[in-house]
């Protein structure tokens, strides 16, 4: 799968860290985390200088400079022009050194160096193992992961077809609890990502709007890697959360019957041609990420839970390799539940079902289970 331009901007999460460039898992196996903590041991190495009132060397400075995290992240900043210390969206080494410097990071050195330390002993290779049984067998784990500290307080997933890596922020103020719930949530990305080349290949003959509006479908992976952490349909994906984290799910999850549409209006504005620039796709379809966890992860995560819960697991699983198939899922499980009277969901259009050559996805006869 090629990921959508709009999820790579936001994918956002934290993730457990074990000692620097430390491989878990066997060379060939499913789960491969690499784990470099150069960049964040370099700068709580000048900050242990700034706070002993010792002189910095210009040294350690470059040491930083030189390290593969930051070195990926400046390239990251650049290339999708997001904003660091200037509306450029250029990161500076100058303008990192004030970062470092600044008073309130001095301050919170010693949180931040008992997290790091607290982090490099979590179990990447359990949560892998957990997310593992909400995605095909040809699925892999295999990333690197750079726990970073920056200005922006997000976390990512970068470059999933070509060399996988989280950049996680390093987070004192969350619980344990939340951190494996989001450890396990990027982790459910890297190995969805990891099928990209099948979805490429089922949507490549398609004209070029059908498979840009194909191609954006991939940000429902949001709705996946949420109910994979959550660990099934019945569990609440947010019970790690604090009470102000939760509402706002329970609020954007709210507006489903009206996400729904205004996404479904999206594809077929890119069917149409009226959203015909990359760029113009793009900016509309980061709209859906919201700015907690909007509707790429609210309608995917519904869409997924009635999925499961009508054709089970497995048939779930079986979509991950073609998001067209999710829609024409939950379309049949929720007109079903339509006529039942038990809800009045919104459907997908046939238009964009057509439009994306959904047809050929196949219904599954099981009804529930795991």
């Amino acid at each position: 799968m090629t990921l959508p331009r709009s999820v790579i901007l936001v994918m956002c999460c934290l993730l457990a860290l074990i000692s620097p460039a430390l491989a878990q898992g066997q060379a060939g196996g499913r789960i491969q985390l690499t784990i470099d903590t150069s960049e964040a041991d370099q700068v709580l190495a000048i900050l242990a200088l700034e706070q002993a009132g010792k002189p910095i060397p210009e040294t350690e400075w470059q040491k930083l400079f030189a390290t593969a995290p930051y070195q990926r992240l400046k390239q990251r900043e650049q290339k999708i022009g997001e904003q660091f210390h200037d509306l450029s969206g250029v990161i500076t080494d100058e303008d990192f050194k004030k970062f470092v410097l600044s008073a309130d990071l001095v301050q919170r050195a010693p949180l931040l160096r008992e997290t790091l330390e607290r982090w490099k002993q979590a179990d990447l290779r359990h949560s892998a193992e957990h997310v593992l049984a909400y995605l095909p067998d040809e699925a892999v784990i295999h990333a690197k992961v750079y726990p970073i500290i920056k200005p922006g307080i997000n976390s990512f997933v970068w470059e999933l077809s070509t060399d996988p890596t989280i950049f996680l922020y390093l987070n004192p103020e969350i619980s344990q609890a939340k951190f494996e719930n989001t450890v396990d949530h990027e982790l459910h990305h890297i190995g969805l990502g990891s099928l990209g080349p099948v979805y490429d290949k089922k949507i490549a003959a398609l004209p070029a709007r059908a498979k840009s509006a194909a191609d954006e479908m991939g940000a429902f992976g949001e709705g996946f890697a949420m109910l994979a952490a959550a660990g099934g349909p019945d569990i609440d994906p947010h019970a790690a959360s604090t009470a102000k984290e939760h509402a706002l799910w329970d609020s954007e999850l709210a507006g489903f019957n009206t996400d729904l549409p205004a996404i479904n209006s999206f594809f077929l504005d890119i069917l149409s041609g009226k959203l015909a620039d990359d760029d113009a796709i793009g900016a509309k379809g980061s709209t859906f990420y919201g700015n907690h966890q909007g509707p790429w992860y609210t309608v995917g995560y519904k869409m997924a839970v009635i999925v499961e819960k009508r054709y089970g697991r497995a048939a779930l699983i079986q979509t991950m390799t073609d998001y067209r198939c999710l829609l024409v899922l939950y379309n049949r499980a929720a007109a079903e539940l339509n006529a039942a009277g038990k809800d009045q969901l919104p459907l997908w259009s046939e238009s964009v079902l057509s439009g994306v050559g959904a047809g050929s996805c196949g219904i599954p006869s099981k009804t529930g289970g795991n």
